[in-house]
């Protein structure tokens, strides 16, 4: 009696060597996606390591912007007065520290716009308000560094803004998402507040949607001894002439 093979349960040849290639592919691409966001960053992170070991510093910056660093002094006891006036700083400079302890965001926040100023901190748009004056306060970053943690910010959590001339207290109010040619959170408005912004997280490319947070302003505290302002980088507002609008994070 002649035996005959059981092949209904062996694949076709095809399918056998399909399957381990398809397979490959497959973990190939997630490495791949696991891959580009520790890559960003580390791009980020050496780029910025680059510009300050080739002479990006107080002294100046970098394509011909004049990045200026201010001393900020965040544990300033003296004393203190409820009003006084915000000072315009000015275009490149180092304008204050941005503090939210509740995500661990510290971070060093520069008046004006660009690459230059965006690998260093966060930036404030020149057209919105200085901190702790009347108005809309803008601060953007990049998410994929100084604001990667800006959507974990909750309404109740505080964001505290130091200055050279004073210490403002924000209270989140309202998180918000926008188109990235909506500009309708970045204008100018009659309550006082703070508006941080950054990109949505997205996997790959650049996200046309923008993530962040309002925040009233709660407490006003001006120095009643301030940093010389041609130290500092400021100017009054009387000072100071019309600054060029922001541009936006990525």
């Amino acid at each position: 009696m002649k035996h005959v093979k059981n092949s209904a349960g062996r694949m076709p040849l095809a399918v056998r060597i399909c399957i381990p290639l398809l397979l490959t592919l497959l973990c190939g691409g997630i490495l791949l996606l696991c891959a580009i966001r520790p890559y960003e960053l580390a791009k980020t992170y050496l780029r910025i390591g680059f510009m300050d070991s080739t002479g990006t510093s107080s002294e100046g910056g970098t394509a011909g912007l004049h990045i200026t660093e201010t001393d900020i002094d965040t544990d300033y006891t003296g004393k203190t007065a409820a009003e006084g006036e915000a000072l315009i700083p000015t275009y490149g400079s180092q304008c204050a520290i941005l503090e939210a302890k509740s995500i661990d965001l510290y971070v060093p926040v520069y008046w004006g716009s660009g690459s230059e100023l965006l690998d260093k901190g966060a930036c404030q748009t020149p057209a919105s308000a200085a901190l702790g004056g009347s108005g809309n306060s803008v601060i953007s970053a990049h998410v994929n560094t100084f604001f990667h943690e800006l959507n974990q910010l909750k309404e109740g959590d505080i964001v505290t803004a130091y200055t050279t001339y004073g210490k403002f207290t924000y209270t989140v109010t309202q998180k918000i998402a926008f188109a990235e040619d909506d500009e309708s959170y970045l204008k100018t408005t009659e309550d006082d507040r703070l508006t941080l912004y950054t990109c949505e997280i997205q996997l790959l490319g650049a996200s046309a949607q923008r993530v962040g947070v309002v925040c009233k302003l709660t407490d006003s505290a001006f120095y009643e001894t301030q940093t010389d302002a041609s130290d500092s980088g400021t100017a009054s507002a009387e000072e100071s002439t019309a600054a060029e609008t922001g541009g936006d994070a990525q």
